[in-house]
């Protein structure tokens, strides 16, 4: 008799109470600065429920569609060679607050750097299940990676986008540190990057303002440490219980984007430590349960696929956590499964929906 698959309900809960939270902090982030810009309250929160809804279907296939399907090279060069092109093609596009990172759609904005973080997880395990035995032969194991994950990486800078490019860069060194890298490559790699990442920061001035920033926002704090502040003044007034849904402050014209890259300060001021405790602890079930279906998958490419996805939500989310907490330079990343967005939304849960089928296929329900 066959066995009934079941998907892993932890994680599936702790994903559907982050995007419940979405559509409603991102209603209240927005409302105001959507009536004021564009007289119509309900525009952002009318996006996000038009994207949820496509994410969600997109995590119900990915449920039911066993995830052995992508263990294809064929399938996996041609998506690589698609969001390559997007990624030259989005160059060429409008700038948007002096960025390249959106093509316009129907008044939509589809950000490509969303797709390729997903393409170069089903690569790097495709790469690794067959190569691994080897992975301290470089130019046998890390090279086509190297190669594949530099050009990625090089596009996306030049939109510039620093923080997704970095991203990106430290989910495939995951999934490279899992498959059992001797961890002198690892030092020697860091101290070569190193260098080349201070090169990065310090040749754009912004880069460099928002690190000065950083360190001392308040010697400009009505410019580049202006963020950081009122961040920091919202997620302080909010106190244990918050101010009130609704109720914030800081969302009323102080702190910038607060419907994307600053959600997660509205929520801190509205519903206080008990919400931000609440959105950091749906996270860190989905780091045990993402880590226990990478430990517990039934094949490499699996597990390797449950490893990237998982640091994929996870790294991003503490990263934007941590610059709204003044823990880290500001950079221009949502919040996962929370921020107003649709790319980044859609592709969260396609890979949600692609680690709840490994889930599926436990050993332990073998």
């Amino acid at each position: 008799m066959a066995r009934k698959l079941k998907s892993d309900k932890i994680l599936f809960t702790a994903t559907l109470l982050l995007v419940c939270t979405s559509i409603i902090m991102v209603y209240s982030a927005s409302a105001l600065v959507a009536l004021e810009r564009y007289q119509q309250p309900y525009l952002f929160v009318t996006r996000q429920v038009m994207w949820t809804t496509l994410g969600l279907a997109v995590l119900w296939i990915a449920m039911h569609l066993d995830y052995r399907t992508y263990r294809n090279h064929t399938f996996v060069w041609a998506l690589l060679g698609f969001v390559a092109l997007m990624l030259v093609g989005v160059l060429f596009s409008a700038p948007v607050n002096g960025t390249r990172r959106w093509f316009g759609l129907g008044g939509l904005g589809i950000q490509p750097s969303e797709l390729a973080k997903l393409t170069c997880v089903l690569f790097t395990a495709l790469v690794l299940e067959r190569r691994m035995h080897r992975i301290d032969e470089l130019s046998y194991s890390l090279l086509p990676i190297g190669i594949v994950v530099g050009v990625l990486v090089g596009l996306i800078l030049l939109q510039p986008d620093f923080g997704t490019a970095m991203s990106l860069v430290l989910i495939v060194a995951a999934m490279i540190f899992a498959a059992g890298l001797h961890y002198r490559y690892l030092v020697g790699t860091v101290l070569v990057l190193l260098p080349a990442a201070y090169l990065v920061l310090v040749s754009a001035p912004y880069r460099r303002r928002r690190l000065l920033a950083f360190w001392d926002p308040w010697a400009d704090p009505l410019g580049d440490g202006f963020q950081i502040i009122q961040s920091l003044i919202a997620v302080g007034t909010g106190g244990v219980f918050g101010r009130g849904l609704m109720a914030g402050v800081q969302k009323l014209f102080y702190l910038p984007e607060p419907h994307t890259d600053f959600i997660y300060a509205v929520i801190g001021e509205e519903l206080g430590l008990v919400g931000a405790t609440g959105t950091l602890i749906c996270f860190c079930l989905i780091a045990w349960r993402g880590l226990r279906i990478t430990v517990r998958a039934q094949d490499t490419f699996g597990a390797f696929v449950a490893l990237g996805i998982t640091t994929m939500i996870v790294v991003q989310a503490f990263v934007n956590m941590s610059v709204v907490l003044g823990l880290m330079p500001t950079k221009g990343i949502p919040l996962p499964l929370v921020s107003a967005g649709g790319s980044s939304l859609v592709i969260s849960l396609l890979g949600m929906g692609v680690l709840l089928n490994i889930s599926q296929h436990d050993t332990a329900q073998a």
